[in-house]
């Protein structure tokens, strides 16, 4: 073989193995339930790497309603940590964090992830979001851990359509009408209104985006 062909046949071999080698690091931990997008937030702070982070408002563009924050946290250390809180730096918008399953603080294991965002995941919902947020914006945002502490990225702001549907907020559930009192016999005095007709507990947003 001469050296010409026999360069030819190494420089392709090499090529060959390099996009092999990105091909499977693409595969890897990196690219997880959202998918690794360019546009999307991520930053890291010691063990803990956050990924894919965008603050989802409603569809509509005039609609009320809740906005919530998706994103994939990693923890790449021994030790588990818990996620206190997310602030919306510069807003009055509050976040309520809530685990896929049960109740109490949102647990990142170790070496693991929690996906939050999308049915079955952790929610982070920001409750008055169609005030608090505006499409087109980039919203400051700082995640505070037990161990790593707080974790500052500004995150886009979109609308939970087209890639970011499944991910979205859900719409804030009616309060329930109070049935009508049907007369019963003749009046006797005044009537008062029977206080186990009025609901009961607040409405709160759904935790899981559908």
């Amino acid at each position: 073989m001469s050296r010409s062909l026999r360069h030819g046949a190494l420089a392709a071999t090499a090529i060959a193995f390099s996009f092999a080698a990105l091909t499977a690091c693409g595969a890897g931990n990196n690219a997880q339930t959202l998918e690794v997008r360019p546009d999307n937030a991520a930053t890291s702070a010691g063990t803990i790497k956050i990924q894919n982070v965008n603050v989802i408002t409603q569809p509509e563009r005039d609609a009320k309603g809740p906005a919530v924050v998706s994103a994939t946290v990693f923890n790449t250390g021994s030790k588990a940590e818990t996620l206190d809180s997310i602030t919306l730096t510069g807003s009055s918008g509050s976040v309520q964090l809530n685990p896929a399953k049960g109740s109490g603080p949102v647990v990142v294991p170790a070496g693991g992830r929690v996906v939050f965002g999308g049915k079955g995941n952790a929610s982070a919902v920001i409750e008055n979001g169609d005030e608090a947020t505006q499409n087109g914006n980039v919203q400051p945002l700082v995640f505070k851990f037990s161990r790593t502490g707080e974790v500052s990225l500004g995150a886009s702001v979109v609308p939970a359509a087209h890639y970011f549907k499944g991910f979205g907020p859900s719409a804030l559930p009616e309060t329930p009408k109070t049935p009508d009192a049907s007369p019963s016999g003749s009046p006797s005095g005044s009537a008062s209104p029977n206080s186990s007709e009025s609901p009961s507990g607040e409405a709160s947003p759904s935790s899981s985006a559908s």
